[in-house]
């Protein structure tokens, strides 16, 4: 079965935001410059139909109005990367975890590194909060938006700062 690949582009804070969906189901949201960000061609054709309610909870999201995102998702990757990002969603709004803590909770306290990388090839930012994963010391770690967008996303969840 091929699956319908759709995309369309919205204005956000930090930029241009692609999103793409599978038959409908959110499966990318992308910014600019993301390190492992997907080929443009492969985004499938111009169409914004599909993206109502994602932009609609996006632009909640950005306005201060909503902390947790109910989409339906189609995440793809490795069954490990898969339950790294869907315990990505249980960090709730405005407070972080580091890799150790998401390592354990996942069933295995060593396997800190590999919960990082895996939270580096999350394909759906914002939404499944990767920004909310932090180094054992509290630091800002890598973010594929770039640390500055990790450090703004923070500020803006804890209050710090409005868009």
């Amino acid at each position: 079965m091929t699956q319908h690949r759709q995309h369309t582009v919205i204005d956000s804070p930090y930029g241009p935001l692609t999103l793409v969906a599978d038959d409908g189901v959110l499966c990318g949201l992308y910014m600019e410059n993301q390190r492992h960000r997907p080929a443009e061609d492969t985004f499938g054709t111009r169409d914004e139909r599909p993206f109502a309610e994602a932009e609609a909870q996006l632009e909640a999201y950005f306005a201060g109005e909503l902390t947790e995102f109910t989409l339906p998702l189609r995440l793809h990757g490795t069954p490990f990367q898969r339950r790294v990002w869907e315990h990505l969603r249980t960090i709730p709004y405005g407070e972080t975890r580091t890799y150790g803590r998401l390592a354990t909770a996942l069933g295995n306290p060593q396997a800190s590194r590999a919960v990082g990388l895996a939270n580096g090839r999350n394909p759906i930012g914002i939404i499944v909060p990767c920004h909310r994963v932090v180094g054992t010391d509290g630091s800002l770690t890598g973010y594929g938006g770039g640390l500055a967008r990790k450090q703004r996303l923070l500020d803006f969840e804890s209050g710090k700062a409005l868009f």
